[in-house]
């Protein structure tokens, strides 16, 4: 949304790859900021805090145990998050991104 298509090289891989997920996470949280975008961007947002905290279980908890049908639940209601994403008008996905990547002054 902020530089273009991926074929764009070096700088689609920055952008791609200047995600910090701790804080991006926290942006997350914060619901005064979050309410402001559609829908579809707080769900968004809302799934990526969830599976971002599964992920952290699954990773670094040795007692976590997961089970097949509910990682496969997790992947459909993702994969439902970003269509639902996908469909907001561009200017919302654009400011969403720039709210995650750039700090405000």
């Amino acid at each position: 949304m902020l530089i273009g298509p991926q074929d764009t090289d070096r700088a689609w891989n920055q952008v791609y790859r200047a995600i910090e997920h701790r804080t991006a996470k926290d942006l997350c949280l914060k619901t005064a900021v979050m309410s402001q975008f559609p829908v579809g961007v707080q769900d968004f947002a809302s799934m990526f805090v969830q599976m971002q905290e599964k992920r952290h279980r699954a990773d670094y908890d040795p007692t976590e145990f997961l089970y097949k049908s509910s990682v496969s639940a997790d992947i459909q209601a993702a994969k439902a998050a970003i269509a639902a994403f996908k469909k907001v008008q561009g200017k919302h996905r654009r400011a969403f991104a720039a709210y995650l990547l750039i700090r405000m002054r």
